[in-house]
C-alpha cells in the first residue's frame, strides 16, 4: 500500500514537472534551504534566550512574540518546498535514512515546542531576564537547539546520499 502511495504522489503532473524540469527543482530547493535558515535562525533566537545566551535584556515572552511570526510563515515555506522535492522523488525519498532521521528530528523538536508553551513555559511572562528563566526552560531551549541543528545536518547528508547506490 505505502509503495502504491508513494508511486501515485511521484507521477502527478507537480512531481513529474519538478523532476523533469532542469531549473524548477533547484529553484524549489534554494527556496527551501533559505526558508529553513529562517526557521532555524528565528527558533535559535528564541533558544539561546532561552538558555539565558542571548537577548538577555528582553524577556522570553517579548522574544517569542517578535519571533515567532516569521518561525511559522518560514516554516509554512519550508513545508510547502520539501514536500515539492519530496514528491519529486517520492519513492527514494522515503527509504532514505536521512529523510527519515530529518522527519524525526521535526517531530521531536515539534513536541518539544508544544512541551514549552503548553507545560514548561507556562508563566514565561514573569521570566523578564536571563536569572528568572528557570532551568526547565534553559534545557528545552538546548534541546530544540540540538534536534534543529540536527534537521540541518541530516537535510544536507540527503543531498549526498539520495542517489548514492544501496
Amino acid at each position: 500500500m505505502q509503495g502504491a502511495v508513494l508511486q501515485a504522489l511521484q507521477d502527478t503532473s507537480i512531481a513529474t514537472a519538478v523532476r523533469e524540469n532542469g531549473a524548477l527543482f533547484p529553484w524549489i530547493e534554494c527556496v527551501h534551504v533559505l526558508a529553513l535558515a529562517l526557521v532555524v535562525g528565528s527558533i535559535s533566537i528564541v533558544d539561546l534566550r532561552l538558555m539565558g545566551l542571548a537577548s538577555r535584556d528582553r524577556s522570553v515572552a517579548a522574544t517569542t512574540a517578535a519571533v515567532l511570526p516569521i518561525t511559522w510563515c518560514a516554516f509554512a515555506l519550508a513545508a510547502l518546498t520539501g514536500g515539492l522535492m519530496f514528491a519529486s522523488n517520492a519513492i527514494t525519498y522515503a527509504h532514505n535514512g536521512y529523510f527519515q532521521a530529518k522527519l524525526a528530528l521535526i517531530g521531536l523538536a515539534g513536541l518539544n515546542m508544544g512541551a514549552f508553551h503548553l507545560v514548561v513555559g507556562r508563566g514565561s511572562q514573569a521570566w523578564r531576564t536571563a536569572a528568572e528563566t528557570p532551568r526547565r526552560a534553559r534545557i528545552v531551549g538546548a534541546l530544540s537547539l540540538a534536534l534543529w541543528i540536527g534537521v540541518v545536518a541530516c537535510g544536507r547528508w540527503i543531498g549526498f546520499t539520495i542517489n548514492a547506490p544501496t
